[in-house]
């Protein structure tokens, strides 16, 4: 089963090709096919799908498109979960399909001490993975450098919505560079969530 030429339409490049067929994702999902072109394009994008959908490689992938290749020492792209869970499961596809670029992928999330992580993000990093609790709190220490992102991505908006997470979202909307392509991932889409949406996504293109 060669599934590579259906991959082939996104401009993926080798290293990427190379993860998605080690994954065994055989043709992309609907979500897939619908949000890598936008993404890729720099559009800010709305994605409601449910857990399953294969949503995670679905904006994982053309993130990892734009970064290419380990550059300078801070983030370049932030994705927000509201779970230490969900970062960790996160953080696992996105190494899984980053392992053949020289990419450094950090999670941080609450529940542990932060001086490792602290450390962590100190040796480098270009994509970050995180809570928003525990993104706060080491941005309060100034232990990370928020300057370069241009990338954010909010993942299971609706769940956060439900976990009270709207303060700290606003806090890190307010630290991190305007100038950003926003992306937003729920599996519903209450009225709290199409508020969030309202408030950090500029002419977004809402797929279902």
């Amino acid at each position: 089963m060669n599934s590579r030429a259906d991959w082939n339409a996104f401009k993926l490049n080798k290293q990427l090709l190379d993860a998605v067929a080690d994954a065994g994702f055989a043709t992309p999902t609907e979500i897939q096919e619908k949000c890598m072109p936008l993404i890729s394009g720099g559009q800010q994008v709305i994605g409601i799908a449910q857990t399953g959908t294969g949503k995670t490689a679905a904006y994982i992938l053309p993130l990892l498109l734009k970064l290419r290749y380990a550059q300078g020492t801070e983030a370049r792209a932030l994705i927000l979960v509201p779970t230490k869970e969900l970062v960790v499961q996160v953080a696992e596809h996105t190494r899984a399909l980053a392992k053949y670029t020289d990419l450094r992928v950090v999670e941080i999330y609450g529940g542990v001490g932060p001086k490792t992580q602290i450390e962590k993000i100190e040796a480098g990093l270009d994509l970050l993975i995180a809570t928003p609790g525990r993104f706060l709190e080491i941005y309060q220490r100034n232990a990370l450098p928020v300057k370069q992102i241009k990338m954010l991505v909010l993942d299971e908006a609706d769940k956060m919505m439900d976990m009270g997470f709207m303060p700290q979202l606003r806090k890190i909307f307010e630290v991190i560079p305007p100038k950003r392509q926003n992306i937003l991932f729920s599996a519903t889409f209450p009225q709290k969530v199409e508020r969030l949406a309202a408030e950090f996504l500029d002419f977004p293109v809402r797929l279902k």
